[in-house]
C-alpha cells in the first residue's frame, strides 16, 4: 500500500498509541457475503438490476462503484472510462450528467438489445435502504459530498468505505470519524510481526486483501483488534475449492463474484 506512505506525517498527528476500530454494520449471518459489483452473473456490472438481484441472493452487502461525473453528480462505474459497459466513449469525470444519462449498458450477449441505465448513488441507496449493505470502493468521490447524501437517507450506518488513496482516509477521518474505513493489507505483509505493524500504521476498521495471504494466525491477531476481515474472494477459480480454503482458515467473510452460489454453499453448511 504505497499510497499511504507518503501521508504518514499527516495521519501521524491524528493517531494514538492505540485505538477502537469502527464498526463495522452489525451482521445477521456468521459468514459474510459481499456481492463484487453486485449479481453480474445474471445482470451487468454496477446497475440496478445487479445490485436488486444481489439483494434477492441474500448476500449481505452489494459492492459499488463510486465516481464522479464533470458536473457532480454521483454515479456508478468500476472503470474510469465509459468505453467498456456502455455504447458510449470518454472519462466519467469529462462528462455530464445529463449526458451520463443518455448512456446504455448492455449485456455480455452481444447480440441482445436489452440495455440498462448506469445508476446514480441515490438511486442505489433507495433499492439497497433496509435491504442490503453497501460496500462502497471509493474510486473518485469527495466524502464532503457523500456524508451528507448518506444522513438524507439515514444510511449513514449501513455502509462502509473502502479506500484507494491517502487522501480519501484523512478526509473521511475529517468529515465522518465513526464511519469505518477498509484497506487492503500489502502484498508485502505476510507475517503477524508485519501485518501488526501495519494496524498499528493505519488504523484501518475493517481489512481487505487477497485471501489467500492471511493465515490463521495473522485472522486470530485481526480478532485481537476487533478487526474484521473480508478479503476478495472472486477469481477465475472461484467456487468450493476458494470457499473451503477461507473457512478452514478462519475468515468470517469473503468478496464473491457468485452471489447466489456462495450464500447456498455456506447455506449447506451451516453458516448462514
Amino acid at each position: 500500500m504505497k499510497y499511504l506512505s507518503c501521508a504518514l506525517t499527516l495521519l501521524g498527528c491524528l493517531w494514538q498509541e492505540s485505538y477502537t476500530p469502527n464498526p463495522a454494520p452489525k451482521l445477521k449471518h456468521k459468514f459474510m457475503v459481499v456481492a463484487h459489483r453486485g449479481d453480474h452473473v445474471v445482470y451487468p456490472e454496477n446497475t440496478l438490476a445487479a445490485y436488486e438481484q444481489a439483494i434477492k441472493d441474500g448476500a449481505d452487502y452489494v459492492e459499488i462503484d463510486l465516481r464522479t461525473t464533470k458536473d457532480g453528480q454521483l454515479i456508478s462505474m468500476h472503470d474510469a472510462t465509459v468505453n467498456r459497459m456502455t455504447d458510449g466513449t470518454g472519462l466519467v469525470k469529462d462528462i455530464n450528467f445529463d449526458d451520463m444519462e443518455k448512456l446504455h449498458v448492455h449485456t455480455k450477449d452481444k447480440a441482445s438489445n436489452v440495455t440498462y441505465p448506469i445508476p446514480t448513488f441515490k438511486q442505489i441507496l433507495e433499492l439497497c435502504k433496509n435491504h442490503i449493505y453497501i460496500y462502497i470502493d471509493f474510486k473518485e468521490a469527495d466524502p464532503a459530498l457523500v456524508y451528507p447524501i448518506l444522513k438524507q437517507y439515514g444510511m449513514e450506518k449501513q455502509v462502509l468505505v473502502y479506500i484507494n488513496k491517502a487522501g480519501q482516509f484523512i478526509d473521511w477521518r475529517k468529515v465522518a470519524p465513526k464511519m469505518p474505513l477498509m484497506l487492503s493489507l500489502p502484498d508485502s505483509v505476510k507475517s503477524e510481526t508485519s501485518m501488526k505493524q501495519f494496524i498499528d500504521q493505519y488504523h484501518p476498521d475493517i481489512l481487505d486483501g487477497d485471501y489467500r495471504q492471511y493465515t490463521a494466525q495473522m485472522l486470530t491477531l485481526a480478532q485481537s483488534y476487533n478487526l474484521p476481515v473480508w478479503p476478495d474472494g472472486q477469481s477465475a477459480l472461484e467456487g468450493p475449492v476458494v470457499w473451503d480454503e477461507a473457512i478452514a482458515k478462519g475468515l468470517t467473510g469473503l468478496q464473491s463474484d457468485h452471489p447466489e452460489q456462495f450464500v447456498k454453499y455456506l447455506s449447506g453448511k451451516g453458516l448462514r
